[in-house]
C-alpha cells in the first residue's frame, strides 16, 4: 500500500519543527529514522496531514561525554550507538544490547529519539533509558522540560509528548558497577525480544552492594525493578543466590499472553535470562 495524501516540511531548526508541529493542529507527525512511522504510514495506520522530517537539522546526532553522563541527540542512529568506543566504555550495557536491535538496515536509519518516542514495550532502547535512568529532554512551544523514563512511557506504543513537543536529547547517568550483563530472546535474531533483562552488581564485603535490574518483553512498558535490586543486595551470595534472583525477578512480572509467546513461556524465559546474566555480571572482575 501506499501512504494517504500529506503535506511534507523540512524544517532547518527544531524552533521551525515545532513551529510547524503547532500548525498543523494535532494532525502532525515527527519523522526522524522512519523506521516505525513509514510501515504504519504504508499501512495507512497512521495517516497525518503534515509530516514534520527532523532530518535537515543540524546539531541534533551527537555522542558527548559530560563527565557523570553521556548526552545523546535525538538524531544519532542506532548504528553510531553500537560502534562508539565511548558508549561501549561508559555505558557497556548500552553496547550489547544494541547489536540486538533488528537488523543492520534498520540500524543504520533508526533513531535514538525515535525509538523512544515510538514507546515499543519490546525494543532495546526504551529498556536501556529505564535502566540508566536517563533524562529525556524534550522541546515544544512552551520551552524545554526533562522527562524521566518512568513518566515518558505511559503504555505499549503511547508516550507522554504533547503533540507539538520533540526529543532533542537524552541524558545517562554513569552507574557505579563491578560487573554487567544483557540477555535478551528473540525468536530468530532481530525479531522483537520475548524477554529480556539488564543487571549490573557493584560487590560488597559480604556480597552485592548494590545493584540494578530492568526488563521488557514482560509488561506494557519497560520495567527498572527495584524490589530486585534490594532483595539483590539482601539475600547474600551463595550457590542458590541466581536460582532465589531469578524466582524474585519473576514474581515482579505479569506478562500478557499473545501470539509471539503466552505469559508462562515469558516468565520461564526471564528467569533462565535472570540467572544467566546474574552469573555473567558477578563474574566480571570490576
Amino acid at each position: 500500500m501506499k501512504p494517504a495524501q500529506f503535506e511534507y516540511v523540512a524544517p532547518s531548526t527544531v524552533a521551525a519543527a515545532i513551529e510547524a508541529l503547532v500548525a498543523s493542529n494535532g494532525e502532525g507527525k515527527v519523522l526522524a529514522g522512519g523506521q516505525s512511522l513509514l510501515p504504519l504510514l504504508n499501512f495507512r495506520m497512521a495517516r497525518p496531514a503534515v509530516l514534520v522530517d527532523l532530518n535537515g537539522i543540524e546539531g541534533l546526532s551527537y555522542i558527548e561525554d559530560r563527565g557523570d553522563r553521556i548526552a545523546i541527540g535525538a538524531l544519532t542512529r542506532h548504528r553510531e550507538l553500537e560502534h562508539s568506543p565511548l558508549i561501549a566504555s561508559k555505558l557497556p550495557v548500552m553496547s550489547a544490547a544494541m547489536r540486538h536491535v533488528a537488523h543492520l538496515a534498520i540500524r543504520n536509519r533508526g533513531t535514538i529519539g525515535g525509538s523512544l518516542s515510538h514507546a515499543d514495550p519490546a525494543a532495546e532502547l526504551p529498556m536501556l533509558a529505564t535502566f540508566y535512568e536517563a533524562r529525556i529532554a524534550v522541546q515544544g512551544p512552551s520551552g524545554r522540560r526533562t522527562i524521566a523514563p518512568r513518566d515518558f512511557f505511559v503504555d505499549a506504543l503511547t508516550n507522554c509528548l504533547e503533540p507539538e513537543e520533540i526529543v532533542v536529547e537524552v541524558e545517562f547517568p554513569l552507574l557505579k558497577q563491578d560487573g554487567w550483563a544483557f540477555e535478551e530472546v528473540a525468536r530468530r535474531f532481530g525479531d522483537f525480544a520475548l524477554a529480556s533483562i539488564a543487571v549490573s552488581v557493584c560487590r560488597g564485603p559480604t556480597g552485592v552492594a548494590a545493584a540494578r535490574v530492568a526488563v521488557m518483553g514482560v509488561a506494557d512498558t519497560p520495567r527498572r525493578l527495584r524490589e530486585a535490586e534490594d532483595e539483590l543486595v539482601a539475600i547474600g551470595l551463595d550457590d542458590t543466590t541466581p536460582d532465589r534472583f531469578a524466582e524474585i525477578v519473576v514474581s515482579l512480572v505479569a506478562p500478557n499472553d499473545d501470539l509471539h509467546a503466552s505469559a508462562d513461556y515469558r516468565k520461564h524465559l526471564l528467569a533462565q535470562l535472570a540467572k544467566r546474566a546474574l552469573l555473567a555480571a558477578l563474574a566480571m572482575k570490576g
